[in-house]
């Protein structure tokens, strides 16, 4: 609270002026004071906030320099060495300043509870050398008028129009808005609704610390949010762009009872709607959101009507207190500070929380026989002015300031007891009331550490509690705007209406940014709203997404087609699409043959319509390039469509290429084309193998890889031999194994040909070599497969005697053309032989 000095009464110097300027709010009366201030070379304004003087301070710094203005408050001193320019609070300012300029703002708060007597001893005692103002509400003219009648009276009018209209539910408030409510309950519960549908609001309370309420209304002021929630700390001294103020309630908890706001309490709230020459609206919150004490917070004709024309009851009474206490005991200083009032107009103050905490500890037997004598009593009573900055009550802070006291009774406290209550306060985890509890805290010792006969090194413990308040309240307000504000959704809805093309919309890799807030990202062509967001957000991104995001697509389909033109693009062919980055953007449509299947482009490309040409183009150009190896296929698809050709050929060509070019004989309806025709098939590049119809060309590498793409085969097509298990369509299925059907063919060819000279001499049977078939990987067993398929029949010795010596006869081979599709069959063969093997496939 403030130093009190035991001084003469008001000086009534002949030179002095005292004007009162007085009107309603949004007149300049601030403004005007700073005017004169700075016009004068020294001078001091008293502010009954901290937040306000500090805000002061900052501007005047700016036009005198910051060597020349000191700021003053509880919890925080900057005073450079001869500074003329003081910007305080009311209670920190000097109470008889020798300053040629002296100012109180919001003189009415003299008829508060808790700090009037401040005020009114200000008010009755603050005067500047040359000039004094006192900046006010008109309802204390009239007490003006009495106590000081040296004033001049200055009314100021409004600047703009105050209107109110009608109650309007949340979801109805316009842009521009601040809500009033009167329990931090019903601010939380406000705001999170506006969250929802609004992308929220910045919130402003008086248990807020400075650097946190300025953070907050910087959110507000920048536009990045177009709604306020506060409690009624909103009405002192800040000055916001608000269109509109809606009053979630007009009864709040005086510190004594729950009551009805007056009507002046009213319009200190109403104008902070409609600053400078904008004019502004006030009404009622409709809804059950607008009920705090079972009442709708509706205004009653009489109360608009004192708002609109600044039409107000004017106070009859100022509270005051001794502001100078004397005493050389504790009864005497109570006796002191329950002096009556001198004068009518005057009344005894309510008992503060600093009178209650003193009655306390007095009535403390240990701690009242420790203070003895005019000085100690001084003391104890600076110790118990101290603010109830967590607002615990006096009770709970009567136990604080006897902590205190145990320390400060007999010196001053130790580095140690200061740094420590500092440090553990010094922790940003926790919730909103968490962080609030310990920067309430903190100020206490901020206030604290500006004393210099209470601590040791007053300057570095000062520091301290400012930079623990300054980390706490940073992290105060990102949880604050982590739980009430949605970025995404504020920016948004900043400008959803005509317009909304004006937003800032870029692409940032595949995410989409609006105003700089992701709002989803870009799968290949198609838009994705952003998993986390709340469903209530999706159908205004979706929105905003349709508006400004194919111009994106657009634009990334054109440098897709640029990158596939220079061989840097990323895409590929996988499981029967083209994909870019891995996500699918155009399907391969292969129902009008392998060769050349058709792309069927993602809808979400397609919708770009004439936009997407350039790429369609593209990747057109870029499948042909890899499907060029499939030429052969084209000349069979083209051969198929020539009617000249006969319906057989034709239809067995047709099976052939959606077959990738490889066609078991059997079956195949070879039979009904006659040798015209088969000599057409093999211009084609088409063999005509003993068990199989293949084309050479399309089982090369180049081939193969480029039938894989289109579904054919996988990465073991190539290879000669494989597992049964894995055998691709271009191989023959040989038992356990497969084999290809080239490589088969040639084995096949090597066995007629054996054959063929066998039949000059006889036997005309035929010993094969399975050598050339065990290099390419087959076994021996697996060859008798391939052999007994094409229609090789094995005639196996019997095995040697008992006692015989010497190799067992390899088995002999007879051709025999089978009439039908051959069936597998395989061998016989003895134990012990060279296909030994080949027993256990007897048919």
């Amino acid at each position: 609270m403030a130093q009190h000095r035991i001084l003469p009464g008001p000086r009534r110097d002949r030179d002095t002026t005292v004007k009162a300027v007085l009107g309603p709010t949004n007149t300049g009366k601030t403004h005007l004071a700073i005017e004169r201030l700075i016009a004068h070379s020294s001078g001091a304004i008293g502010f009954p906030l901290r937040l306000l003087a500090r805000e002061v301070y900052d501007r005047v710094v700016a036009i005198k320099g910051p060597n020349e203005v000191a700021l003053i408050t509880g919890e925080e001193r900057i005073e450079p060495k001869g500074a003329r320019w003081l910007l305080c609070t009311a209670e920190a300012m000097p109470a008889r300043p020798d300053l040629a300029f002296v100012a109180l703002d919001e003189a009415q708060i003299a008829a508060d509870r808790e700090r009037g007597h401040i005020f009114t001893d200000r008010l009755l005692h603050a005067r500047g050398r040359e000039e004094t103002m006192l900046l006010g509400s008109a309802t204390i003219e009239p007490l003006v008028r009495s106590l000081v009648p040296e004033a001049e009276i200055v009314s100021r009018p409004r600047f703009s129009t105050l209107s109110h209209i009608e109650p309007r539910k949340l979801s109805r408030i316009p842009p521009r808005s601040a809500i009033v409510a009167f329990s931090a309950d019903q601010v939380y519960a406000v705001a999170e609704m506006l969250r929802r549908f609004r992308g929220g609001a910045a919130v402003v309370m008086g248990a807020l610390s400075p650097q946190t309420r300025n953070a907050q209304v910087q959110l507000f002021q920048s536009g990045e949010v177009d709604y306020l929630v506060a409690t009624d700390a909103i009405g002192m001294g800040l000055n916001l762009d608000v269109g509109h103020v809606a009053f979630a309630g007009l009864s709040k908890f005086d510190g004594v009872r729950q009551r009805r706001l007056t009507p002046a309490e009213m319009a200190q709230i109403a104008g902070r709607a409609g600053r400078h020459q904008r004019d502004g609206t006030f009404g009622a919150l409709a809804g059950a959101g607008a009920r705090t004490d079972g009442r709708d917070a509706e205004f009653t004709a009489e109360e608009v009507f004192a708002i609109e024309e600044h039409r107000f009851a004017p106070l009859t009474r100022l509270f005051w207190r001794q502001p100078d206490p004397r005493g050389a005991t504790l009864a005497g200083l109570i006796a002191d500070l329950e002096t009556p009032p001198p004068r009518p107009e005057l009344a005894p103050a309510p008992e503060a929380v600093d009178l209650a905490v003193l009655r306390r500890l007095a009535d403390d037997p240990a701690i009242a026989a420790g203070v003895r004598g005019e000085r100690q009593v001084n003391r104890f009573w600076q110790v118990c002015s101290l603010p109830d900055f967590r607002q615990h009550g006096a009770e709970t802070h009567a136990r604080f300031v006897a902590r205190l006291w145990d320390d400060l009774a007999h010196g001053q406290l130790s580095l140690d007891t200061v740094a420590g209550a500092i440090a553990q306060l010094d922790n940003v985890q926790g919730d909103i009331d968490a962080l609030q509890g310990r920067i309430a805290a903190i100020r206490s010792w901020a206030y604290i550490a500006q004393r210099p006969d209470w601590v040791i090194a007053r300057e570095e413990m000062a520091a301290r509690a400012r930079a623990a308040e300054t980390r706490l309240s940073d992290a105060l307000h990102a949880r604050l705007t982590e739980r009430f504000v949605n970025r995404r959704t504020s920016v948004l809805m900043r400008r959803t209406g005509p317009d909304a093309g004006l937003l800032a919309v870029e692409l940032a890799g595949d995410t989409v940014l609006v105003e700089g807030e992701a709002i989803g990202t870009l799968a290949g062509f198609r838009f994705k709203v952003d998993p986390a967001t709340r469903h209530a957000d999706r159908k205004l991104l979706l929105a905003a997404a349709e508006r400004h995001v194919p111009e994106l697509l657009a634009k990334r389909a054109g440098d897709l087609a640029k990158a596939i033109a220079d061989g840097s693009a990323a895409i590929a062919i996988a499981d029967g699409a083209i994909t870019w980055d891995g996500i699918a953007i155009a399907a391969l449509d292969r129902r009008k043959g392998a060769g050349r299947p058709q792309l069927i482009v993602d809808p979400a490309l397609r919708a770009l319509g004439a936009a997407a040409n350039p790429l369609l183009g593209a990747m057109e150009d870029w499948l042909a390039a890899r499907l060029k190896p499939l030429a052969p296929l084209d000349a069979l698809l083209a051969a198929a469509r020539d009617p000249a050709a006969g319906a057989d050929l034709r239809a067995l060509l047709i099976a052939l290429a959606d077959a990738g070019g490889v066609l078991a004989r059997a079956g195949s309806g070879l039979d009904r084309i006659d040798d015209g025709q088969r000599q057409r098939l093999r211009r084609l590049g088409v063999t005509i193998g003993a068990l199989d119809l293949f084309v050479p060309a399309l089982l090369k590498p180049a081939a193969l890889a480029a039938l894989a793409l289109v579904g054919h085969g996988n990465g073991l097509a190539a290879r000669p031999v494989v597992p049964l298990r894995d055998a691709p369509f271009t191989h023959r299925k040989l038992g356990k194994q497969a084999l290809r059907v080239d490589l088969a063919e040639r084995l096949l060819r090597a066995a007629h040909e054996a054959r063929v000279k066998a039949q000059a001499r006889p036997p005309r049977d035929v010993v094969l070599d399975p050598a050339p078939a065990v290099s390419m990987g087959l076994t021996t067993a697996s060859y008798a497969r391939l052999l007994a398929q094409a229609g090789f029949q094995a005639r196996v010795f019997r095995p040697l005697a008992d006692g015989a010596h010497g190799p067992p006869a390899p088995p002999r081979w007879r051709w025999r053309p089978p009439r039908r599709a051959p069936a597998e069959s395989a061998p016989r063969t003895a134990p012990g032989g060279a296909f030994a093997a080949l027993a256990d496939l007897i048919a």
